[in-house]
């Protein structure tokens, strides 16, 4: 893994509460598979790094050890997570069950400004994929989800959601890459967009939960193809 030396953090505002500046830095850094799984997190080079105490970084990597994306080892050392399968599905599961009822609560709320905010989002979404720019293409779908939510006014689904999807997004930055997931991801964006315009709650539930299954089974195929790297790797 990259040492600490190497990673890029961003600049820290001295205004803003340090743990969740920190927190927000090396969530990212897991997610887009910067730091890998089983990596090691130096809490000390870290603050180093930044300037800070190492309390705002202890709390930040106790924040992350709370979400299940680092382990722990007291008076031993702090890693990075393996991504665990049953953890992935867990998230699946709670994902697709508060986003159906977001989708269902958007389809009644729709208004013309709703509907250019999500055409708006589809179009950055989409030339980021041609620019080959995934983690900001992931970024935009997940701006996606987010504007649903808050056309539903049910922000705090919203929240739950994006602690609980970080397991299940730390497999979509390995699967993005591959021929043909982003432009079917922006097909479904579509339908569910189309189902919202015509105020169809039910389709609109459906198109949504046809999307989550299908990003879902990609991830499955990864996590199926790393399952058997590994166990190559340990017979050989």
């Amino acid at each position: 893994m990259p040492a600490e030396a190497e990673l890029v953090f961003d600049q820290i505002d001295r205004a803003q509460p340090l743990r969740d500046q920190i927190y927000a830095m090396i969530r990212s850094m897991i997610l887009t598979g910067v730091l890998p799984p089983d990596g090691m997190l130096e809490e000390k080079a870290i603050a180093t790094r930044l300037g800070v105490s190492r309390t705002p970084v202890r709390e930040a990597v106790q924040k992350l050890s709370d979400e299940h994306l680092v382990k722990i080892r007291p008076q031993s050392s702090t890693r990075v997570a393996n991504i665990s399968h049953s953890q992935v599905h867990q998230a699946f599961i709670i994902r697709r069950a508060l986003e159906s009822e977001t989708v269902a609560a958007a389809a009644s709320n729709m208004t013309a400004k709703d509907e250019t905010r999500l055409e708006g989002n589809y179009l950055q979404h989409r030339l980021a994929l041609e620019r080959e720019q995934y983690v900001e293409a992931i970024g935009f779908d997940d701006e996606f989800h987010r504007i649903i939510a808050g056309i539903a006014d049910l922000p705090l689904l919203w929240q739950a959601i994006a602690i609980f999807k970080a397991q299940l997004d730390r497999c979509r930055h390995q699967t993005l890459p591959k021929e043909g997931y982003g432009d079917s991801t922006l097909m479904q964006h579509q339908a569910i967009l189309d189902a919202l315009k015509e105020h169809d709650e039910k389709l609109a539930r459906k198109m949504m939960q046809s999307h989550l299954d299908q990003t879902y089974q990609g991830v499955r195929k990864f996590l199926d193809a790393e399952s058997n790297t590994e166990k190559r790797t340990s017979r050989g």
